[in-house]
């Protein structure tokens, strides 16, 4: 019973598993220890294509740059665990350090999870130690966990110029970790500036990236193609009032208008204080600080968006085959 105790403390595996693997050791404990390991590998390569759709997103960050992983599992249950946490910080860390060529002085970079594969971590967690590949790492947490374990995405943001990126994580079960994520880089033009209240106004201006769903920084940045579907549903709505069609020239001007305030930042109300918008807030801030401030880029994450729809397309087209 001490051996099986001593061996569930380290791998986590079910009861039953543990004794299975003492008796085909012959209760060699570093030997049943190695076999769980490799049955765990096993069930977690079988297990690879099951949707992943929970999980956590982790955040490191310096001072002139933020990235944030998304790592995903099957269920809540896994995400709440150490080892899957302890993993998704240290993949935070790595990303942080990654550099690319692609990669813009200031903006965002998107870093693919096949570029974090094949590089080192070390981890330093009672289950999962030592020096291993990212790849590896995953395959090892998801064998402990009996799930699949994905890394998904990660993103590096950052700022050349004299300036800040400002992160806020909702649904925070520990620091550096959550479910939303919002970063936000703002930039100031004299580099003599106090970035004291920068950084304020940046970690709510973070926040409210989370809150209030920003799809485009400013009005000009809305895409075309964006904005004309968006006339075309609108003029099809107040076409069924059955006024005149300056009527509904002048509708739809004012409901494209709304819309700008729904989805573009600059336009949006402040959520701290909606007498301001976004652009406005701005406007203070560059006063109190005597210089111009601006948004460089902004960033919303939140975990298992769009998996399911994939999953969901995906079916579809693999039913439409078969038929």
């Amino acid at each position: 019973m001490s051996l099986i105790k001593q061996l569930r403390e380290r791998t986590s595996a079910p009861i039953k598993d543990v004794k299975a693997a003492l008796i085909d050791s012959n209760w060699d404990i570093e030997a049943a220890q190695k076999e769980l390991r490799r049955r765990g590998k096993v069930l977690a390569s079988k297990k690879s294509s099951r949707m992943a759709a929970e999980g956590l997103l982790a955040l490191a960050h310096n001072e002139s740059k933020a990235a944030v992983i998304e790592l995903n599992c099957e269920t809540d249950f896994v995400a709440r665990n150490d080892i899957f946490q302890h993993l998704a910080l240290a993949l935070a860390k790595q990303a942080l350090l990654v550099e690319s060529s692609s990669q813009l002085s200031s903006g965002v970079f998107h870093v693919p999870s096949e570029d974090l594969e094949d590089l080192k971590l070390n981890l330093e967690h009672p289950k999962v130690s030592g020096e291993i590949t990212v790849q590896n790492a995953i395959t090892e947490v998801a064998a402990v966990m009996g799930e699949n374990v994905k890394l998904r995405r990660g993103i590096v943001m950052s700022t050349t110029s004299h300036g800040v990126v400002s992160t806020y994580l909702h649904t925070s079960p520990q620091p550096g970790l959550g479910r939303i994520a919002g970063i936000l880089s703002l930039s100031v033009e004299d580099k003599n500036s106090q970035l004291d209240a920068i950084q304020r106004v940046g970690s709510q201006l973070a926040m409210h990236v989370v809150a209030a769903k920003p799809l485009f920084l400013t009005k000009e940045l809305v895409s075309s193609d964006v904005l004309e579907s968006e006339r075309e549903i609108l003029k099809s709505q107040a076409e069924s009032t059955g006024k005149s069609q300056m009527a509904i020239d002048k509708i739809v001007e004012g409901r494209l208008r709304k819309y700008y305030e729904e989805v573009v930042l600059m336009e949006q109300k402040f959520i701290m204080d909606d007498t301001l918008t976004v652009k406005k807030l701005l406007e203070n801030l560059s006063t109190e600080v005597g210089s111009p401030v601006k948004i460089e880029s902004f960033f919303r994450m939140e975990v298992g968006e769009g998996i399911q729809r994939l999953e969901a397309s995906s079916a579809s087209e693999n039913l439409a085959q078969a038929i």
